[in-house]
């Protein structure tokens, strides 16, 4: 297994690590788990740069890493929901999409004409990286506020921009969403 795939199988492991931060209860719990995050959130764009740039691309790789980056993404959001940092519509809106598009890849790995794996496309990767930074700042106000180290009207204003920057994610979603639907349509029609 080369290095990429390792880094991105060890942000599957972080994520754990993560949830039981975000479930602790003391005074640096969150401030740990924006840690844990944002190591998790470079290790997404680490193994990227460094199977593109020595050629260590694999269809392991294409599957897994945005699963890794789907569940690291997928459980932030429901943390910050539950802080009112992210609208409920914002998460179906992003596990619908996820869904249909692992559904897409299953079927395109399953087809008798010839499997083929679909990477992750950029406006996917965009979509990522503006649901990573906006987590990290819902993150880093309710890391703030615990410590005393932010006034409430500075954690509302972070939280609003939260808010903002998820709702604009939920819009490349759906585009990212129909990039892979449209070209992939007739996969799914054609599968028996």
């Amino acid at each position: 297994m080369n290095l990429p795939n390792k880094l991105t199988l060890l942000r599957f492991a972080l994520v754990p690590v993560f949830m039981v931060f975000m479930y602790t209860s003391n005074p640096y719990s969150y401030l740990i788990a924006l840690i844990v995050f944002a190591v998790a959130s470079f290790t997404d764009f680490l193994d990227g740069s460094i199977a593109r740039k020595y050629n260590m691309v694999t269809d392991f790789g294409k599957f897994m890493d945005p699963l890794a980056d789907k569940l690291l993404t997928t459980v932030a959001l429901i943390y910050l929901c539950l802080n009112g940092m992210c609208h409920e519509v914002v998460i179906c809106i992003v596990l619908a999409r996820e869904f249909a598009v692992s559904g897409i890849r299953l079927i395109a790995a399953a087809n008798p004409a010839g499997s083929k794996v679909i990477a992750a496309g950029m406006m996917g990767k965009m979509k990522t990286v503006l649901q990573m930074v906006a987590s990290m700042l819902g993150l880093l106000a309710m890391a703030l506020m615990p410590l005393g180290a932010i006034a409430d009207s500075t954690y509302m204003m972070m939280a609003n921009i939260t808010n903002i920057l998820m709702w604009i994610m939920a819009v490349l979603t759906v585009v990212s969403g129909m990039q892979y639907i449209v070209p992939n349509f007739d996969l799914i029609k054609n599968a028996k």
